[in-house]
């Protein structure tokens, strides 16, 4: 009988393995079946990409003073409906430490602009557009002043749908109103993809430069449909625009480089301030009334200087006593 071999020689010996070589990873499975590790290097290569460009991320503030009239608070809440990236916050006392709280609200809430509707002596309405931390900021005066609730026009558009804005050619023509142009684009710009807003433009904004005041308009764009989801033919030959409102009309009086503040970049040559168009009026009536004076003491010195004649008939027809 013959010797038995061992266990561990009948075994073949383990090939060694190369450490150069490894296995191939397994692809990731998601929902929609299995993915491949080249696609998801191309998504986070695209999402790099992606994350370089320009996000718009602006929010503004909305808010006004204290003592305001109701004609221009339903102006401020119009607004307020027409941007979809605005915040609403409580009334402001407007005193001239008025900038530094209203810095420190735009901080708080995040924001990086700000509309400041300032009323004085229950007449004037000033607008604040202010760009926040660091400026530029403008002092506008409010005037023809109409809201949505007073026109009653029978325009309409999906509320808080992006607007399309366009401006006349004036902007182009000088430094300031290109300044004023950018803000304007800047404020009242609705950002791409906010939560708040529609994925739609139904309605356009309108500024338009007349007699150094800049004009503000809100159209919708009306286009005829043959059915709820269709475009009728040649629809798009005939889109009308309707207005739906507000109006006012900006009269520019500063712009500052600051934050409500600063050093004065421009300031508006043919201002006049509401006050002194009303001390013209007073004075122009008190004119009136001193003119009327003055004729009457001219009339009393003629008669003085210039005594009728005494007339012979007039004791005729008295009865003798």
């Amino acid at each position: 009988m013959g010797r038995k071999r061992k266990h561990s020689e009948t075994e073949a010996p383990a090939p060694v393995k190369k450490s150069d070589e490894s296995a191939p990873e397994r692809p990731k499975r998601t929902l929609l079946g299995w993915k491949d590790k080249s696609e998801g290097e191309a998504e986070k290569s695209k999402a790099l990409s992606s994350s370089s460009v320009f996000r718009n991320k602006e929010k503004v503030l909305v808010t006004c003073s204290r003592r305001i009239s109701y004609r221009y608070r339903h102006l401020m809440l119009n607004m307020v409906s027409l941007l979809p990236h605005c915040k609403k916050d409580s009334k402001v006392e407007a005193k001239s430490s008025k900038g530094a709280t209203l810095n420190e609200l735009i901080e708080l809430k995040g924001s990086s602009s700000c509309l400041f509707f300032e009323c004085r002596k229950h007449k004037d309405l000033y607008l604040w557009m202010v760009k926040s931390p660091a400026g530029p900021s403008v002092k506008f005066l409010v005037n023809a002043v109409h809201t949505m609730e007073e026109l009653k026009l029978t325009g309409n558009h999906l509320k808080g749908s992006r607007p399309l804005l366009t401006f006349s050619s004036n902007f182009e023509k000088d430094a300031h109103w290109k300044l004023l142009k950018e803000m304007l684009t800047q404020v009242f710009g609705v950002p791409k993809e906010h939560r708040k807003s529609k994925p739609y433009h139904d309605h356009v904004f309108v500024f338009s430069i007349v007699d150094d005041h800049i004009w503000f308009r809100n159209y919708q764009i009306s286009v005829p449909h043959n059915e709820s989801d269709k475009v009728a033919k040649g629809g798009l030959d005939k889109m009308t625009l309707i207005e739906v409102g507000p109006r006012f009309c900006l009269n520019p009086i500063k712009i500052f480089g600051g934050s409500f503040g600063g050093p004065t970049l421009y300031e508006n040559p043919f201002y006049v301030s509401p006050n002194q168009i009303r001390a013209l009026e007073k004075r122009n009536k008190a004119g009136k009334f001193a003119k009327k004076i003055k004729a009457k003491t001219r009339r009393k010195m003629h008669e003085l200087s210039n005594p009728l004649e005494p007339d012979e008939f007039a004791d005729m027809w008295k009865d003798d006593e």
